[in-house]
């Protein structure tokens, strides 16, 4: 038997293959980059509006079990919107430009929630700060707190006089939340 003519299988692949692999993936990445964006948009908002309504609820439930008066003061700035619960009054405490809150005049922030620019999630409120009172377990003002995307979707948190969170979305445009 000829060793020289014997022909033996094709090992690896060919650089057309791997042309035609990388022209599909890109075709593929490029048609599931939108939705992936607005995937990702869609868990920012939710996760920001999940946490700002158990941040109340638990300011509420704080305020009852220290037995004193706190506050739920909500900023919003070009670099970031935040959250503040505190003692004292509305002007005491503010968000800083990164860390902890800024009190004064012996107030004391017990929790403080930035959301950075970059999470692409605004938080807008028809109220500065709203004031939990233990003794009559309400709270003043009540307000509508909202948290919106870039693209128009939000959620609205519907605080009442007893400090209780109703959530909704104006159309029902983010799933899951009843039409405000």
């Amino acid at each position: 038997m000829d060793t020289k003519h014997t022909r033996t299988g094709q090992r690896g692949i060919t650089l057309l293959e791997i042309c035609i692999v990388m022209v599909v993936a890109a075709i593929v990445a490029a048609t599931a980059a939108p939705s992936l964006a607005a995937f990702i948009e869609a868990r920012r908002l939710e996760g920001a509006a999940t946490r700002l309504a158990a941040d109340i609820q638990e300011v509420r439930s704080e305020s009852l079990a220290r037995n004193r008066s706190l506050r739920l003061s909500l900023h919003s700035s070009v670099t970031a919107s935040c959250w503040v619960v505190h003692t004292g009054s509305a002007a005491q405490c503010s968000c800083a430009s990164a860390g902890p809150a800024l009190c004064t005049g012996g107030a004391v922030a017990i929790k403080t929630v930035r959301i950075p620019v970059d999470d692409r999630v605004s938080l807008l409120a028809n109220v500065g700060s709203i004031l939990f009172d233990p003794l009559h377990g309400t709270i003043t003002p009540t307000g509508t707190l909202r948290l919106v995307a870039p693209n128009g979707r939000s959620i609205h948190h519907v605080v009442n006089v007893m400090g209780r969170v109703r959530s909704c979305s104006p159309a029902a445009a983010v799933p899951g939340y009843r039409a405000c």
